[in-house]
Order: C-alpha cells, then sequence, then structure tokens
C-alpha cells in the first residue's frame, strides 16, 4: 500500500516580485517526494487559500521578502479559519523580523524559516508535522 504523497502549495503573496527562493524551496520539496504546487507571484490571500482548498494541500509555504508579512500572513490565517480548515499547516519564510515571530506564530503559522534555513530542515518540519 503505499501512502497519499504529501501536497503542498508554495504562495507569494502580496506584491514581492522575488520568488527564487519560493522555487528553490519547492524544488527541494518536489525533491523530497512531495506533491508541490506553485502559485505564481503577486497572489492575495483569498487566492491561496480558494487554491489550497481546491488542491487539498496538506501545507501552505508561504514566502515574502516585501515587508507585508503582518498583514498578508494573518489574513490566510483569518480565511482559513473563515473556511472551517483547520487540517492544513502553514509555514512561511523569508525576511521575517525577530520581533514579528510570536504575533505570527499566534496568528496560527506553525513555523517561520529565514534565509539561510537548510532546505532539509525544511523537509523533516513538513513532514514531522503535517496533519494527517
Amino acid at each position: 500500500m503505499t501512502s497519499k504523497k504529501i501536497r503542498v502549495l508554495i504562495a507569494k503573496p502580496g506584491l514581492d516580485g522575488h520568488d527564487r527562493g519560493a522555487k528553490i524551496v519547492a524544488r527541494a520539496l518536489r525533491d523530497a517526494g512531495m506533491e508541490v504546487i506553485y502559485t505564481g507571484l503577486r497572489q492575495t490571500p483569498t487566492m491561496i487559500v480558494e487554491a489550497a482548498i481546491q488542491e487539498d494541500v496538506d501545507c501552505i509555504g508561504l514566502s515574502i521578502l516585501s515587508g507585508a508579512h503582518m498583514a498578508l500572513f494573518p489574513r490566510v490565517m483569518e480565511l482559513l479559519k473563515k473556511e472551517g480548515v483547520d487540517d492544513i499547516i502553514v509555514v512561511c519564510g523569508g525576511i521575517i523580523p525577530e520581533d514579528d515571530i510570536s504575533e505570527l506564530k499566534k496568528a496560527g503559522i506553525s513555523e517561520i524559516f529565514g534565509p539561510g534555513t537548510p532546505l532539509e530542515e525544511i523537509v523533516k518540519y513538513i513532514r514531522a508535522n503535517i496533519k494527517r
């Protein structure tokens, strides 16, 4: 019996036009045997949540460099809650100031990966924490 592959949606919310890091993470997750859906640039929180539900993902990975994380990430969490979704973990990465991490975790972000995080650490975290 084969187990269902972990499905991860990688999204770039807001006006941030830099997606190199998100693509590197997406490739690492794919190489680790996960199914990865990359939504592309300039996604709204609504678009991200709709895609996550439609694609039946286990995890959403948000990537941001623009500094709008305190507005966009909690909004994604609010929309997931509004839709009654509680089985998708949300992780994020990019440029997140240390002072914002506890607030983002209070909003429901499962983990935050800063620049230079080893890709294997992200893979291990997702495998260990998805809700099955």
